[in-house]
């Protein structure tokens, strides 16, 4: 179908796509709670961030820097363990927040939230970029579905990575309105919504640990 610019095997890419997108990452998690937390607004300006970073990362691919994470062990150390305590301070952020938010009055837990939905757009940037593993993925898998005689791997590649990022925009837009609808279904029950909280955070240092321990 799309063989005529580069791309072959489309259904087999879309299929990998697809299964890609619905695995669960720190990307996916931090769009969910912040639409739980702050709304359809708020979970957009986290999906928009994941977004410009996962273009960012898919255009380094496309210049060659895939190469240089991949011979340059210093530079992926670095960007990796800068990922991991990211992610680690997102987890002790969210579990300090859960517990203070009982100490605070109305009025400042308002205040805080304020603060931390404008700050969700450069959060979800950072916990994108934050992964030189992924520089890595999207050349190896775009690779496969590129014709090596087409006369510009820049099509295809923008292509391929149209497709990912259009895929991936759904899959955060279903999280998002998920994550307010059962916000509205929790949101009087305290106990619930302080042990949900307390289980992101958890998840977020797990992601954390994952990432550092890694090779």
């Amino acid at each position: 179908m799309l063989e005529s610019i580069g791309i072959s095997n489309i259904w087999t890419y879309l299929l990998g796509v697809i299964f890609i997108t619905l695995v669960p990452g720190p990307n996916s998690i931090f769009v969910l709670t912040s639409s739980a937390k702050h709304g359809v607004k708020g979970g957009y300006k986290a999906a928009l961030g994941v977004f410009t970073g996962d273009a960012l990362l898919i255009f380094l691919a496309f210049l060659g820097v895939a190469s240089l994470v991949k011979t340059s062990p210093v530079f992926f150390i670095v960007i990796k363990y800068a990922g991991a305590l990211y992610l680690t301070y997102l987890g002790l952020k969210t579990l300090y927040a859960t517990f203070q938010k009982k100490k605070e009055t109305p009025e400042q837990v308002s205040e805080v939230a304020v603060k931390a939905k404008d700050g969700l757009y450069v959060k979800a940037l950072f916990l994108s970029m934050l992964n030189p593993k992924m520089i890595i993925f999207y050349v190896s898998f775009f690779i496969q579905f590129i014709d090596p005689k087409y006369e510009s791997a820049g099509v295809p590649f923008f292509v391929l990575g149209a497709i990912l990022e259009t895929c991936s925009m759904l899959y955060l837009s279903v999280l998002i309105f998920g994550g307010v609808a059962i916000t509205n279904k929790v949101k009087h029950n305290k106990r619930l919504a302080s042990l949900s909280n307390s289980c992101i955070g958890a998840v977020f240092l797990l992601f954390g640990a994952k990432l550092a321990l890694t090779a």
